[in-house]
């Protein structure tokens, strides 16, 4: 009786968690519309922004293009034989689709607890590695593409140009710098009006 008890209230805690788990906005391809409709999160992008320097349109492109913002997104399983499970391709998880050491690096770095299913703690992340890529790599926060090569890569595949030989990670790649660009124009027409909002509530 008692352990039935305690699996019914686990299983209860977990249904309320997922039912609590932000969905992914409706409208993925125009930014304005993903803070209006998830408006917390301009906080956490100007939070990002101001910490890190990385502009909030590029930060906002790689978040689609790696989980399409589900917050519980994850790469998809390797098959031994072509038919055995065998775990994840890797350890990529979240909005961000952040590996297990690069988040262990980034704890390490800043102190940031977080969870890579916190859309805040992602977007932190994102600046922190971007901004680490330009000072070890000298590649410009306003600079997409080359930005989303070393992020996908590593600073280490980046400098051997490991994706040189990856015809579709360079697509990839472009597809992202052009999101990036779609995003800087669309939060210039709508930028006022979510400051505007910001110091309403504040």
């Amino acid at each position: 009786m008692r352990d039935t008890l305690i699996r019914t209230l686990v299983m209860g805690a977990a249904m309320a968690l997922v039912g609590c788990a932000t969905p992914p906005p409706q409208n993925q391809n125009h930014v304005c519309e993903i803070f209006r409709e998830h408006d917390s999160w301009y906080d956490d992008a100007v939070a990002m922004e101001e910490e890190w320097g990385t502009p909030i349109h590029v930060a906002m492109a790689f978040v689609k293009q790696e989980s399409s913002f589900r917050h519980d997104a994850r790469p998809p399983k390797d098959y031994l034989l072509g038919f055995i499970p065998w775990g994840r391709v890797s350890s990529a998880y979240g909005y961000a689709q952040a590996q297990d050491p690069a988040w262990a690096d980034f704890q390490k770095a800043t102190n940031y607890g977080g969870s890579r299913t916190d859309f805040a703690d992602a977007l932190m992340f994102i600046g922190w590695y971007t901004n680490e890529t330009r000072t070890q790599l000298g590649i410009s926060l306003w600079d997409p593409y080359n930005q989303y090569l070393a992020y996908h890569e590593g600073r280490g595949g980046y400098k051997r140009q490991t994706y040189r030989h990856k015809p579709s990670l360079l697509k990839v790649a472009r597809k992202v710098e052009q999101q990036a660009k779609d995003y800087g124009w669309q939060l210039k027409q709508c930028r006022k009006e979510l400051e505007d909002n910001r110091s309403w509530f504040f």
